[in-house]
């Protein structure tokens, strides 16, 4: 009897972005793909089309969604689930000052505490596996730069929490790989959110900057170029931090031995 095909659920698969590329890449090499996304009419037309990919609507700020997708995946892959893949995000570009809270908390709920629940509802499956969980992160999350901070908190939380989860994992079974990711060449940054500024606000002479791309977006790999790379290190079982990404190999030396005012401006 042939073995079962391994199986991969990823979150925030819709066209265009690195989610819709990892599905792709995990199911031309054979796996079971679970291609989430809050809006499944969002997911490629070509992944609802293949034979080896499952389109589910999972929103991952929602604990009823993430529980009904895990039911799911639970009943099409008897009870296991061999890789996680949190990529699901948002952005946010604003200054500190003039952040609503309850943008902060949305973005919270959805970068960092919708990953830590899609851990704890799928860890069942992934410990019966002995899996493999993929959290998608920022090289922001070690990079301060203005009118990004929320965000970056938000990925530094990832950051330090999927080390923990490692170790704590670890002897489960379940291997833990945090992506510190640089520019692919998606339409998030075209698509997050810049609220308009009060008409109080200290930062109206600089708001055409605080909509502004990063640098690191002129460094964009492809989607699939990403993707082909995240599967072969899931093929090759690396854990830890990965610097992946358009810029993250450069940025990574000048943030461990460069002074911060050669990379981040204005220099204060």
């Amino acid at each position: 009897m042939a073995n079962s095909p391994k199986s991969c659920l990823i979150t925030g698969c819709s066209e265009g972005g690195a989610g819709a590329a990892l599905a792709e890449a995990f199911a031309k090499k054979g796996y079971h793909v679970f291609a989430t996304a809050r809006s499944p009419s969002k997911v490629p037309r070509s992944l609802h089309e293949t034979s080896n990919v499952t389109v589910l609507a999972l929103d991952v700020a929602s604990s009823e969604s993430i529980a009904s997708a895990a039911e799911e995946v639970r009943k099409k892959a008897a009870g296991k689930l061999d890789v996680l893949i949190n990529n699901a995000g948002m952005g946010l570009n604003a200054p500190g000052l003039d952040t609503s809270m309850s943008d902060a908390r949305k973005l919270f709920d959805i970068n960092f505490f919708g990953v830590l629940e899609m851990i704890q509802v799928f860890g069942p499956l992934l410990i019966e596996a002995k899996g493999f969980i993929v959290n998608n992160s920022s090289v922001g999350g070690h990079l301060p730069l203005p009118f990004l901070s929320v965000y970056q908190a938000t990925k530094a939380a990832v950051i330090q929490a999927s080390e923990v989860w490692r170790l704590e994992l670890a002897p489960l079974g379940v291997r833990v790989l945090t992506l510190l990711t640089g520019g692919i060449a998606t339409h998030f940054v075209d698509n997050q959110p810049t609220p308009a500024l009060p008409q109080n606000s200290y930062y109206l002479g600089v708001k055409d900057v605080i909509g502004a791309q990063p640098d690191n977006i002129r460094f964009a790999v492809s989607p699939e170029a990403f993707a082909n790379d995240v599967l072969r290190h899931v093929e090759r079982g690396t854990t830890g931090k990965l610097w992946i990404g358009g810029g993250a190999g450069l940025l990574r030396p000048l943030l461990w031995f460069s002074p911060q005012s050669l990379i981040v401006w204005p220099p204060y």
